[in-house]
């Protein structure tokens, strides 16, 4: 079977959708499947996956992105593929999985951001303004509107909910495919290794409780509320934690934050990393008060790796967290007072090692592979729909 695949951009710097796609094609060509990329990047890939880097003209982010879809539906028109699967709003999708959850929904959650009714008014204000988001906006419309409309893959029930709302789109068109991470075939030995180095480099000790945050867009995944939680936990004396945050982002407005809050000697930035399976490694739970993912690879690599995980109803990998059992789920980013509790109660070694086993086992459920295979099967539904028309 030959499948093009559609994105922007997959250089996995950029995050966490642009990261399972690496993983995403190379369980695909495992499969024996015969792809192609379409992207605006000029990517390192496997021998094995032709890449057609689209030219895109335009001086800014939205005239690029309009030419790139563009040009990218005239080169599919020139060629013949058995599945058209994108994750780009490209007209011509047989399968359109947007990763990156609705671009309405997106919109509407960083309008969440603002905590005043005023901030909320000017960042909608700008947002009206921002050519590419409009762009990419009515590119998502146009398609699922289409007659006929594509399948649409969700990575989670929390998606499903954004194309109902959103776009009431007919159930009978979408396809639940729960996210997916390459497991953590790590052995103890290597764990321990990993555990001790890091905690040596960023001089905590070994018995210290360490909480991680990893992230990229670090306003969006709550790392202003941890720094909140984090004062109420040292304010109170009972909990002896330090904790890093991983990622790539502006640190500098959050170090102060952590300096006001007189919690800059325990809160740490790390910055980017390609070993991010080390600091699970040196671990002891997660955090992640985001505000928005469709379902955070995040949350599931830390299950994969036997974390307990804090994060919120706003992620859809919150469904693979069994509150109170192998981790907890918030109500609201917002609400720092839950979030030091729930660390809190993560501090009690019995119940951490207890929920890290729990979490080993949710974690088991949300492989890549797993997912590679139900999205062959999707591909050969749509073949077989085609070919019975």
């Amino acid at each position: 079977m030959k499948v093009a695949l559609v994105i922007e951009r997959v250089e996995v710097s950029r995050g966490g959708a642009e990261t399972s796609t690496r993983q995403f094609i190379g369980h695909l060509l495992r499969m024996g499947l015969q792809v192609e990329l379409f992207t605006l990047s000029s990517p390192d890939g496997a021998p094995e996956v032709k890449v057609h880097t689209v030219p895109a003209a335009g001086m800014t982010r939205a005239r690029r992105s309009e030419s790139f879809l563009r040009e990218t539906a005239r080169l599919l028109g020139d060629q013949s593929f058995d599945v058209v699967h994108a994750m780009s709003p490209c007209m011509q999708a047989d399968v359109y999985e947007p990763r990156g959850g609705t671009i309405v929904e997106t919109t509407a959650r960083n309008l969440a951001l603002r905590s005043s009714e005023a901030g909320r008014s000017l960042r909608q204000l700008t947002m009206r303004f921002n050519r590419r988001r409009r762009v990419m906006l009515n590119r998502e419309r146009e398609l699922l509107t289409r007659k006929p409309p594509p399948v649409v893959v969700a990575l989670s029930d929390y998606v499903i909910r954004q194309l109902r709302e959103h776009y009431d789109f007919p159930k009978s068109q979408i396809r639940k495919i729960f996210n997916g991470v390459d497991p953590d075939n790590a052995d103890p030995a290597q764990r321990q290794r990993d555990r001790t180095a890091i905690r040596a480099r960023h001089g905590i000790g070994p018995d210290d409780l360490l909480v991680l945050l990893v992230a990229h867009n670090f306003k969006l995944k709550g790392v202003a509320r941890w720094i909140d939680a984090a004062a109420l936990l040292a304010g109170e004396g009972e909990v002896k934690f330090r904790s890093l945050v991983v990622g790539k982002g502006r640190a500098g407005p959050y170090q102060r934050r952590a300096e006001s809050a007189g919690v800059a000697d325990r809160v740490r930035f790390a910055g980017p990393t390609d070993q991010v399976a080390a600091f699970y490694h040196a671990a002891d739970l997660l955090v992640h008060p985001t505000y928005y993912d469709p379902c955070s690879r995040v949350v599931l690599e830390a299950l994969a790796s036997g974390l307990p995980v804090v994060t919120t109803r706003f992620d859809g990998a919150a469904e693979a967290v069994d509150d109170g059992v192998s981790g907890y789920v918030l109500e609201s980013p917002e609400d720092v007072a839950a979030l030091a509790d729930r660390v809190r109660l993560l501090a009690e070694v019995p119940r951490r090692r207890e929920m890290g086993a729990r979490a080993s086992e949710a974690g088991e459920q949300a492989s890549m592979e797993k997912h590679a295979e139900q999205m062959g099967e999707l591909y050969q539904e749509v073949v077989r729909r085609r070919t019975t028309v």
